[in-house]
């Protein structure tokens, strides 16, 4: 992508590249390493086939991630973050921290009403 091509805001280009939910749990999945499509489909909870291969490809045409596929039958086809995905790291991790504090606050405010 080119960078005239990016939006002005910071946070724009940010969401541009994470885009959806479904994003950020592959990018969650491959921050532990290569996996290959079917260990995706395992782990990443309700997605469809289908849109993991449109997330897939959409993730590497902005950078995010390679794929590699291996000369063989049946096909083998390796997904593997690059730095810039990598680079995402501290977004997710700010991400779990402000998750576990919400469901913190949730069940502090679910208290106080019982009482």
């Amino acid at each position: 992508m080119k960078s005239k091509d990016l939006p002005k805001c910071p946070i724009e280009t940010t969401l541009m590249m994470l885009g959806c939910k479904w994003k950020v749990l592959i990018i969650r999945e491959l921050l532990n390493g290569t996996k290959r499509f079917c260990e995706l489909k395992k782990s990443v909870k309700g997605i469809t086939q289908k849109v993991l291969t449109s997330k897939l490809r959409e993730m590497e045409d902005l950078g995010l991630l390679e794929r590699k596929v291996y000369p063989q039958t049946p096909p083998k086809v390796e997904y593997t973050l690059t730095d810039i995905g990598y680079s995402l790291m501290p977004v997710l991790e700010s991400l779990k921290s402000w998750g576990k504090d919400y469901k913190k606050y949730t069940k502090l405010v679910e208290k106080m009403k019982m009482s």
